[in-house]
């Protein structure tokens, strides 16, 4: 059975952590699911794995002019819907076959399974805010199953 190993970070906001990068070690492909903040982010992530980022609704600028909204990204066989505040979803992830739905913007990690879909919001690795956690996520792939994790980071 073929295994992967994503890393999934969201609402940087400029702040990339050495936690962050420790963190996402040995992943094959890192998602970022918006809030980057500036490129040095994604070039930082880069140097670890390929990344698959979305513009957040504070990434603006030319830097950020050819990040999409929204993207599907998949990983052996398997559909991953990416995009930045949730209640933009303007699909059933079910129907278009999709095995999970990758989101930021709240900075609250979140992991549920609705109809069979993942929905997974890694929280914020950036800037505390308020008492919520600094975090981010991995998701092990075995064949076509996703094992999610939520990851705190010590700050």
């Amino acid at each position: 059975m073929t295994e992967h190993l994503i890393g999934v970070i969201s609402d940087t906001h400029g702040l990339l952590r050495p936690q962050a990068l420790q963190a996402l070690k040995g992943v094959e492909l890192i998602i970022h699911a918006g809030d980057i903040g500036n490129p040095k982010v994604l070039a930082g992530l880069g140097r670890i794995a390929p990344v698959h980022a979305v513009r957040g609704n504070t990434d603006r600028g030319g830097w950020a002019a050819d990040l999409p909204h929204s993207r599907v990204v998949e990983v052996g066989g398997v559909l991953l819907y990416v995009l930045h505040e949730l209640f933009t979803l303007d699909l059933d992830p079910a129907a278009a076959g999709l095995a999970a739905v990758i989101f930021g913007h709240s900075h609250h990690p979140h992991l549920e399974r609705q109809n069979g879909v993942l929905y997974l919001n890694p929280g914020s690795a950036g800037p505390r805010r308020f008492t919520l956690p600094v975090s981010l996520a991995r998701i092990k792939l075995q064949g076509i199953s996703l094992h999610p994790e939520l990851v705190e980071l010590k700050v």
